[in-house]
């Protein structure tokens, strides 16, 4: 049984975190902490200057309720909404609170994985724990 895992979901209609959450339990114990992460791509620095402040706070708030919203059926979890690029943010995030497990969904590779890899395929090659990947 793992005691600390990590389980990133994306916050589009098109991803169901159910799955992951699931898996979650099944690998958890009862002393087992859960955290759900959404992580939040960055403004480039060239438009966030044009951009109000309001707005990208606005933004991160309605992602923070989203995530919020999104991990209701996982009740054992916590929640935090993480800046940064995709597969590096879930390894820092990881690697700097001892997460001993990461789950993370995928789906099927497009030719343009191959060449510019996916979330879940960095994350695969360069954790330092456990991934499990479900598809």
């Amino acid at each position: 049984m793992y005691k600390k895992i990590l389980v990133p979901i994306m916050l589009d209609d098109a991803h169901d975190p159910s799955q992951s959450f699931t898996v979650a339990k099944a690998l958890g114990g009862d002393d087992t902490q859960y955290m759900v992460v959404h992580v939040h791509e960055p403004i480039p620095s060239y438009a966030f200057a044009e951009i109000p402040a309001d707005y990208l706070a606005e933004t991160r708030s309605m992602a923070a309720t989203a995530l919020k919203k999104a991990a209701e059926p996982f009740p054992e979890a916590r929640t935090e909404l993480v800046i940064g690029h995709a597969g590096r943010g879930i390894l820092d995030y990881a690697d700097a609170n001892g997460f001993d497990c990461i789950i993370i969904a995928s789906h099927r590779p497009g030719l343009s994985d191959y060449f510019l890899g996916s979330t879940a395929g960095h994350v695969v090659r360069h954790a330092k724990c456990g991934v499990h990947v479900l598809r």
